[in-house]
């Protein structure tokens, strides 16, 4: 008789870029295991491969037929509020996407709703899985490193995502620049005290610049404990998706590359997969190693004062 444990029953919301980037790496999990889908949109769910999970058209008629382990909420970022409401009501733990809303008061409104509710949430900071960054961070907790003087963030996509999408994302500084600002405050253990921001002033697609999105943004950070954070934020980098963390200390210094462009997916993925077992640990034992939906909230909120600050730039201008 098999000495594994039953596998994590695992409803994913949502089929789409971010969606089926959750189905490629858990496919080959051992642990963690999706067993339904639910998309709203019928084209998508016609092109779902005919694997044997149930597909549900909305997350009502999922919860009206079963109550899975877990919900996965891949969906718009426009839902994630909303879809995750809905599934702690029902009692269902949820791994939400980042950034789990679309203001800093709405995260925290859904963190006092889901602990009211005593359901458990986490929020898909997939950075806080990556072996490497937990390394560093246990150096940079044990003084390893000295007095931590800087920590860069940079995440830079080799090319923008759909004009459609940007248009509904919140911004670069929402749906890029929130993973950068989780990871220096889970990296430090600090608060960001002072935010200061700039924009590149020209966006290639009108489309995006209609939108009010940018193609770059540099954001400086002063933190609770003196150290300083500064990160650069970009939608072309010819090589490929490229995110890196640097750490200057008095002791030591340390780059890693967290995402290589030539193979980016097999770090991704892997960092999916150890999210999901760090979510099924959260569901059955109460440990949390991901970041919870007050994370998030204060994420959201350094994007909110870096957007802000960063209306002061010159004009945008679409590039002809």
């Amino acid at each position: 008789m098999s000495d594994l444990p039953v596998p994590f029953r695992l409803a994913l919301v949502g089929a789409g870029r971010m969606g089926r980037q959750h189905l490629a790496a858990l496919a080959t999990s051992r642990t963690v295991e999706i067993t339904d889908i639910v998309e709203p949109e019928p084209a998508t769910r016609r092109a779902l491969p005919g694997d044997g999970r149930r597909v549900h058209a909305s997350l009502s008629d999922l919860l009206a037929h079963r109550l899975p382990d877990g919900i996965v909420v891949a969906a718009p970022t426009d839902e994630h509020a909303g879809l995750t409401r809905t599934a702690v009501a029902a009692g269902v733990p949820v791994l939400c996407e980042k950034p789990a809303g679309r203001s800093a008061r709405e995260v925290d409104e859904l963190a006092a709703f889901a602990a009211a509710h005593r359901v458990p949430v986490q929020v898909g900071y997939w950075r806080r899985h990556l072996p490497v960054l937990a390394a560093l961070r246990e150096r940079m907790r044990t003084a390893a490193l000295g007095s931590i003087y800087l920590v860069t963030a940079a995440q830079w996509d080799g090319e923008p995502p759909a004009a459609v999408f940007r248009a509904t994302s919140g911004g670069i500084h929402l749906d890029m620049g929130v993973h950068e600002f989780d990871q220096i405050r889970w990296l430090t253990g600090e608060e960001v005290v002072d935010v200061h921001a700039a924009v590149a002033g020209h966006v290639e697609d009108p489309a995006a610049a209609t939108a009010g999105d940018v193609d770059g943004a540099v954001v400086t950070l002063r933190l609770s404990g003196g150290t300083l954070g500064t990160v650069s934020l970009g939608r072309y980098f010819p090589g490929g998706d490229m995110v890196r963390a640097e750490v200057f200390g008095s002791r030591g210094y340390e780059r890693h590359d967290l995402l290589d462009p030539v193979d980016p997916g097999r770090v991704f993925h892997d960092a999916l997969r150890r999210q999901a077992d760090a979510f099924a640990d959260l569901v059955r034992t109460g440990r949390r190693s991901g970041a919870s939906l007050l994370d998030a909230a204060r994420a959201v909120e350094i994007a909110e004062r870096a957007a802000a600050a960063a209306r002061t730039a010159r004009p945008l201008t679409a590039n002809r």
